[in-house]
């Protein structure tokens, strides 16, 4: 009986790894339906693939993941037009990526001591409990792959690559919370926000509930500013500059004349003379998200009250404590805040030292939906490790390129940067330990 037990959980654990893998596949397709047709503006649904030679329309067999390339002999089977490399190894990659970490996070066992380094702590408590953290993660490394890809081709990155896994984040945690709080499952203890999947404020933390859900309420504050026109979006008036500046220029050296070298697209966008000012109107688009901030958390610590010292730590409590669901939530938000807020920072502040602009808005929507994903604290790690992998990228192109760029495309440095930390988080800690002399333990 034991064995035929074994062999059913075998074989039920090899069918979820098969459903991770052609699972991952399918997305790696639509990964590459999202990298041909945003950057062209074309909608994503709407019409069906068609060979971009022929113009006919492909069928099912065509559109399967990685052996639909392969059957096809990388050529269109109605015109015979070579078919990019680049559809089944994405489609692949995706898959890989998939089924790696399904079986590193729920199937290997601990034991194994190289696992312990790239498996998170929350995965310890099985995929029924935490499902929800799992597909926020895939949901993740699925659009920084999209994105990736795409502002490595044009120094763009779509803004909707960012705001899905933002929204599937929020709504990922909150739901998890949410299911717990109930069933009554208690994953964290009362002290700490650290037991959580990301950094949460914990049962007392009143004061970033409020500030979180203060700061996402001003931010919709200063779109709708934008949108009435009380307040002018930054760089408006970039591209009657850019006309200009293109009439100045000899006609070998207009972008127009290399419309598919984003270098030069991105040579000219740094040349913009008034990026310092722009800063101050992005400054006055945050100044709600400040405000509204800083107004909720003290609205949320007087709704908590009375507070009460509690001798045993040292420290007021409030007489209700934050309900696990909104506890999720708000940690989800915090990481939205403060990964959007240090890498927006880090623009304004370089902008304003160098007078060029420093890091594109781009960036600071990745890091944002990065952070409303895995929470605060991964974003920032991420943010540092681009900085050396951009170094390293440009130290590999000077010795192997013939062509010096004076531009770097940061996204993809951002995007592995963050995959590099939520799939290496213990070793990660390992790193930091070493650094600062001490124990880390991140969540």
């Amino acid at each position: 009986m034991p064995t035929e037990y074994s062999l059913l959980m075998t074989l039920a654990e090899g069918t979820k790894l098969l459903f991770a893998l052609a699972f991952g596949a399918c997305v790696g397709s639509l990964m590459n339906v999202l990298v041909y047709r945003l950057p062209r503006g074309l909608d994503i649904v709407s019409p069906p693939s068609r060979c971009p030679v022929c113009d006919t329309r492909l069928t099912w067999r065509e559109n399967v993941p990685v052996f639909g390339w392969l059957f096809l002999g990388g050529r269109c089977r109605f015109c015979k037009a070579p078919i990019s490399a680049e559809y089944p190894v994405v489609e692949a990659g995706v898959a890989l990526l998939f089924g790696a970490l399904y079986a590193i996070w729920y199937m290997l066992p601990r034991e194994w001591g190289w696992v312990g380094w790239l498996r998170p702590e929350w995965a310890a408590n099985g995929l029924i409990v935490t499902w929800p953290v799992f597909v926020v993660c895939l949901t993740l490394i699925s659009c920084l792959t999209a994105m990736t890809l795409i502002d490595a081709k044009t120094r763009l990155i779509p803004l909707g690559l960012l705001w899905f896994p933002a929204i599937v984040g929020v709504l990922g945690h909150g739901l998890l919370g949410g299911v717990l709080d109930l069933r009554d499952i208690q994953l964290r203890h009362l002290a700490s926000g650290f037991s959580w999947a990301i950094p949460t404020p914990g049962a007392g933390g009143w004061w970033w509930v409020g500030a979180s859900i203060g700061g996402v309420l001003g931010l919709g504050a200063g779109n709708l500013l934008l949108w009435t026109g009380l307040l002018r979006r930054s760089f408006a008036d970039y591209d009657e500059w850019e006309k200009r500046a293109i009439e100045e220029l000899p006609p070998s050296k207009r972008p127009a004349a290399n419309p598919n070298d984003p270098e030069a697209q991105a040579e000219l966008w740094i040349q913009y003379p008034h990026a310092r000012r722009e800063m101050i109107r992005e400054l006055a688009f945050l100044a709600p998200a400040i405000i509204l901030g800083l107004l909720g958390a003290k609205v949320a610590v007087h709704l908590a009250g009375p507070w009460v010292y509690d001798t045993t730590r040292l420290a007021s409590v409030p007489s209700a404590a934050v309900p696990l669901w909104l506890d999720a939530l708000a940690g989800s938000l915090m990481g939205y805040l403060i990964a959007g807020g240090v890498v927006w920072a880090a623009r304004i502040l370089a902008t304003l030292g160098f007078g060029k602009e420093a890091m594109g808005l781009g960036d600071v929507h990745l890091m944002a939906g990065v952070g409303a994903c895995l929470g605060w604290i991964d974003p920032i790690l991420a943010f540092f490790a681009a900085a050396f992998i951009g170094v390293a990228f440009e130290v590999l192109r000077s010795i192997f390129a013939r062509r010096v760029r004076r531009t770097l495309a940061f996204g993809p440095c951002l995007a592995l940067g963050t995959i590099l930390v939520m799939v290496a988080k213990p070793g990660v800690e390992w790193l930091l330990a070493l650094l600062f002399h001490r124990t880390i333990d991140l969540p």
